[in-house]
């Protein structure tokens, strides 16, 4: 059985309707949060030395109870190939999240999206990201270490929101997301330790005042732009 999610109002400055993903879901109650909250994604870890890893049959189980129009991304950090082949076979997600220097090693199936992962220590950051042909068209930007709810650097946020359909994550949480909004003008924005009660816990509520806060500001920016 799935749960309905309602409809929010908010965009970001290019006009279009802030994406929202809450990663790092274990349990069917934080999936039925994020769904209930408006979340547009929800993600999936996998990657044994985190404290939100889920094997693949797990996750398959979870996305159960994801609706239709909600997307769901399989986190990787250095992936095995194997690891990969089997969450694609058991989740087909919709989009297959990893460092972007992973993906060139990766064999991957015809059509399958994927969101390169940036992070603010890389010098240039676009290096990694598509080769000669530059940033590809939506990508990640996150700290140093995923997970441990460092902030990305948001002046290098703004400038790559201005050049393609930008992510941002890290040190993200509901206290704060309406400043980084703003500040960065993201595509969209992404959060997992931001809305724990514990490291690998989901807070339904955090989750509620993340996605809430998130499209207040999306729309205040958008009236501040019309007006």
């Amino acid at each position: 059985m799935t749960v309905s999610r309602p409809t929010a109002a908010g965009a970001t400055a290019t006009g279009g309707r802030l994406w929202i993903k809450i990663c790092g879901l274990r349990s069917r109650e934080s999936v039925e949060a994020a769904v209930q909250a408006g979340a547009d994604a929800v993600g999936f870890v996998f990657h044994a030395a985190s404290p939100r890893n889920l094997a693949p049959a797990a996750a398959r189980e979870l996305a159960r109870a994801v609706p239709a129009g909600i997307e769901r991304v399989a986190v990787f950090l250095h992936p095995a190939q194997s690891l990969v082949d089997a969450v694609i076979e058991a989740l087909a997600p919709d989009w297959l999240q990893t460092d972007a220097g992973d993906l060139a090693a990766l064999r991957l199936p015809p059509g399958q999206r994927v969101l390169p992962v940036l992070r603010s220590d890389d010098r240039p950051p676009a290096a990694h990201a598509a080769g000669a042909g530059g940033l590809p068209r939506r990508c990640l930007l996150e700290s140093a270490r995923s997970g441990a709810g460092e902030r990305a650097d948001w002046a290098q946020a703004a400038r790559l929101a201005r050049r393609t359909e930008l992510v941002l994550a890290g040190g993200l949480d509901p206290a704060n997301v309406a400043a980084a909004v703003h500040a960065v003008r993201p595509f969209g924005v992404d959060v997992s330790s931001g809305v724990e009660s514990s490291r690998g816990v989901k807070d339904p509520a955090r989750i509620r005042d993340f996605v809430r806060a998130a499209r207040e500001a999306a729309r205040a920016l958008q009236n501040e732009e019309s007006a």
